[in-house]
Formats: C-alpha cells, structure tokens, sequence
C-alpha cells in the first residue's frame, strides 16, 4: 500500500519537474528551462 503511493509521488514529481510544459517559461519543462538558463 505504502509502496504504491511512494511510487505515485515519484512519478507525479517527475511529471512535474521533467515533462509540464509551461506557457511561461516559454513552452520548456521546468529542467529544461534551467538548463537552458545555465548554457
């Protein structure tokens, strides 16, 4: 039980540093934004 809601959180937090797009940040995910932001 714990185990499957360990993996939901890994996985929304995933999705949600890796893979939303965000219209202010100029269409990129948030890691892509700051990797951009460091080249």
């Amino acid at each position: 039980m714990f185990y499957d809601f360990e993996k939901a959180i890994v996985n929304y937090i995933n999705y949600y540093n890796n893979k939303r797009i965000k219209v202010k940040l100029k269409g990129l995910s948030l890691v892509q934004y700051r990797t951009k932001s460091f080249t």
